[in-house]
């Protein structure tokens, strides 16, 4: 165990530094997808064929997005969002600038899940709600959201893994992050025990994220 101790010695603080940089990129792309990926989810869901405001041109804009986005490969998607992080963030360098295509992303695979747990909801529930004179929003706040929140956390869990994932390959564009520490100071340094270490950080952040949302989906599942 010794040779644990000295190497989080000798690269602790960059490793803690990683992980606070994977921290950041991970809680921005995750407001970014509660913010932005919900209620994208829910137009597609409630414009989209049969739904309660159905509405194709509305549909097939969300729509097209969400499979765009979803269907590019994340580090072309980076490459090619540069000129508009750029314009946006002043740089296309760094932190900061890096969660900008991971937040299109979180967007994008939380709005498909958001518009998979609501399709799963029984259609019954809402057309009740409609015929006893809700509003459409009046059925999405007070029928579907409450009908779906277990889901929906645990989708945001799973976009949450997710975007781990896609966040170890920012460091082409000097993001940082855990997946970044790995290379340059684990595979490019030849120096496979702190590579091996780094990833079972990684894997421990999963298991945890796992483990947590797992929980509150099943504290907000009443069914």
């Amino acid at each position: 165990m010794e040779w644990i101790t000295e190497l989080l010695a000798q690269h602790g603080d960059a490793m803690a530094e990683a992980l606070a940089e994977t921290g950041y990129m991970l809680v921005v792309s995750l407001i970014a997808a509660v913010l932005v990926g919900l209620p994208l989810g829910m137009t597609v869901f409630l414009t989209g064929r049969g739904g309660l405001a159905e509405h194709r041109p509305v549909w097939s804009v969300a729509n097209m997005y969400i499979n765009i986005v979803r269907s590019f490969p994340f580090l072309l998607l980076v490459v090619f969002l540069i000129p508009f992080t750029r314009a946006v963030m002043g740089t296309s360098f760094g932190t900061q600038a890096a969660t900008l295509p991971l937040c299109f992303v979180a967007v994008a695979i939380y709005a498909r899940l958001v518009e998979q747990i609501l399709r799963e909801i029984p259609p019954g529930i809402s057309l009740v709600a409609r015929t006893m004179g809700a509003t459409v929003p009046q059925a999405v706040l007070r029928v579907l959201l409450p009908e779906a929140r277990s889901g929906l956390v645990y989708a945001l869990t799973s976009a949450a893994i997710s975007l781990l994932s896609y966040s170890t390959v920012l460091g082409v564009v000097g993001g940082g992050g855990i997946g970044d520490f790995a290379m340059r100071y684990g595979y490019q340094e030849y120096n496979d025990a702190l590579m091996y270490i780094t990833i079972a950080v990684i894997v421990i952040c999963v298991l945890a994220l796992q483990g947590i949302g797992h929980r509150i989906s099943v504290r907000l599942d009443h069914r």
